[in-house]
Order: structure tokens, then sequence, then C-alpha cells
């Protein structure tokens, strides 16, 4: 997705979509959100509530009333209120990405611990894929010792036979 594709006043219900999947995807990479979210007992309630604020929020920009929004959300217009209005902690955090996004565009960057633990992760394995390459290289190079080995004995139970077939033909040649 890049600025250009999200709606900050979106029409219908793909431009809507599109920001409430914005609005979500920026939160959730928020590195304060991510760490709330790590500490938290109740990180699915935390996670919906955030998704339920998006898509509160972006229904809300697209011109829908509460009432709508709460029947297509399946809440509480309650809930939907707190949510735009900032009385949620889910709610101030979208409508902080929707400015963010209305000023600076919608860019996605890894914060700094995930990029870490991505990189690590990586690393790892890079790693393990290291260490299994060489094992099959190892592997690969004992079979294809053992084939060599298989044909020498292949070639010389060849020769026995052409040398014994000459023999039987030798040995059929003095009965006659």
């Amino acid at each position: 997705m890049n600025n250009e594709e999200i709606p900050l006043r979106p029409l219908g219900r793909e431009e809507i979509h599109k920001l409430e999947t914005a609005l979500l995807i920026g939160t959730l990479l928020r590195e304060d959100v991510i760490k709330e979210i790590r500490e938290s007992e109740e990180r699915l309630t935390w996670i919906d509530s955030l998704a339920v604020a998006a898509g509160a929020l972006a229904r809300e920009r697209a011109g829908m009333s509460v009432s709508q929004i709460a029947d297509d959300l399946g809440r509480s217009e309650g809930t939907i209120r707190n949510h735009l209005s900032g009385r949620t902690k889910a709610g101030r955090l979208v409508r902080e990405t929707y400015e963010k996004i209305r000023k600076e565009g919608f860019k996605v960057t890894l914060p700094g611990e995930l990029l870490a633990e991505s990189t690590q992760e990586l690393e790892k394995r890079i790693r393990e894929l290291e260490s299994e390459r060489e094992n099959l290289l190892s592997k690969y190079s004992e079979e294809r010792s053992r084939r060599k080995e298989l044909e020498r004995r292949v070639n010389r139970i060849k020769e026995m036979l052409r040398d014994l077939n000459s023999r039987l033909e030798e040995i059929l040649k003095l009965v006659e």
C-alpha cells in the first residue's frame, strides 16, 4: 500500500477497508503499542480493541453515522462513541495514526526491536541453512564415492561374466 492508495475520506467499502487496514497496521507497528501488547495479559482483547477503533474511524471518515458503524462492526454505539471520541486508549492510538498518515503519508517501517528480532531470526535461519547445506554436501560426497565403488564392482562383474562366457564358448567347442 502506498500513500496514494490510502483514502483519508473513503468512498465505498473497498476504500474503507484500505484506510482501516492502514490504521490497524500503522498502529500495531508502533513500538509503544508492540510493547503494550507484549506486556498485556489480554493481548487478544487489546488487538480486537485496536481493530474496532480502526474500523470505527475509517467508517466515520467515510461519513457513516455512529449507529451505522455500530451495526457494521457488531459493537454497541457506546463502544463506538468511546473509540471515536478518544476515551479509549485504542481510540486515541488509532486517531494518532490517522493524523500521522494525514500529515506524513503511510509508511510501514519495522520498529527497531522488531527489526532486530527479524535480523536475528534471519541470521539463525541462515546458519541453519548453511549447516544443512554442509550436511547435504557431505552426504552427496559419500553417495558419489559409494556410486563410484558400485560402478567399479559392476564393471568387475561384467568383466568376470565376459570371461566366463568366453570359457563357456571354449568348453562348448570342445564338447562338440
